[in-house]
């Protein structure tokens, strides 16, 4: 396939952040690990002129393509495929639930890199969203992103470089999240700055943490995260925590009040927001 000269017959527009996947490699990388049968639904985010959109057909019973840039979906209705079907919206205001129409499907997702955070709140819903259509209707993701941003969705406290944080969190709460391979810019017309990583999420059926109250954790974590050169005693005041509340909490959960919130896991962010919950 010669993805590179019929990209360049295609005006790309910069305003879509639209970057094509030009590597057969990586295309077939993606249908590997997507692992289909023609049992499976696929939906497709940002399959701009089909490269992708080609092979997935080969291999899943259904792939419903969700694409914004009409011209792009000039080029998807010349593709000869009978299970294909193509969806002239942007992704950020498509039901994934409707377009499931009560099955699982699978997302696979080649997105702007300005619109990461969203996508990903639209597709898992937010850490207190218990019961969002969007992420019951969906089985696992296949995301293209920048490097750094899938180095931040698969990290811990333990991770280097400050790439722990909310976006970490946003991720792995509703997802086992991990990177499946690095995609060097050349894989890509036009080539972007960065190069950027294939990461997989597999949806769970139950958030990571089992609390009493979830969006006393969101407001939690967004505590902690609001300043990164404060100690978390510090940025929970910052955000309107009571001091002697803090303390008492940071206590019970054995939690310096110097330490920092990079520094501390999803799982003691959970039984600090219990405590603090239990003091309000």
């Amino acid at each position: 396939m010669d993805y590179f000269n019929r990209a360049k017959r295609f005006r790309t527009k910069k305003r879509l952040g639209q970057n094509f996947l030009i590597d057969g490699d990586v295309i077939n990388f993606i249908v590997e690990q997507a692992n289909l049968t023609k049992n499976d639904t696929v939906i497709e985010i940002g399959p701009g002129i089909g490269f992708v959109t080609e092979q997935l057909v080969k291999h899943a019973g259904k792939v419903i393509a969700v694409e914004l840039d009409e011209q792009a979906i000039e080029q998807l209705n010349k593709l000869d495929a009978d299970n294909l079907e193509i969806v002239h919206n942007d992704i950020l205001k498509t039901d994934i639930s409707e377009l499931a129409n009560g099955k699982k499907v699978k997302v696979v997702a080649n997105i702007p890199y300005y619109i990461t955070s969203p996508i990903l709140a639209h597709l898992l819903g937010e850490i207190d969203d218990l019961d969002n259509k969007n992420r019951q209707s969906i089985s696992e993701i296949i995301l293209m992103v920048q490097e750094e941003v899938a180095i931040r969705m698969s990290a811990n406290e333990k991770s280097p470089n400050k790439a722990y944080g909310l976006l970490t969190v946003l991720s792995q709460f509703w997802a086992n999240c991990r990177i499946l391979k690095q995609v060097k810019s050349k894989s890509f017309y036009p080539a972007p700055k960065v190069n950027s990583a294939l990461v997989k999420l597999v949806v769970r059926e139950k958030p990571l943490l089992d609390l009493s109250d979830y969006s006393y954790f969101r407001k939690t974590i967004r505590g902690g995260f609001s300043a990164r050169r404060k100690n978390i005693k510090n940025a929970l005041m910052n955000k309107g925590f009571d001091k002697d509340k803090i303390l008492t909490a940071l206590e019970k959960v054995g939690i310096s009040e110097n330490t920092r919130s990079e520094s501390i896991s999803i799982e003691d962010f959970g039984k600090l927001s219990e405590e603090l919950c239990k003091l309000k």
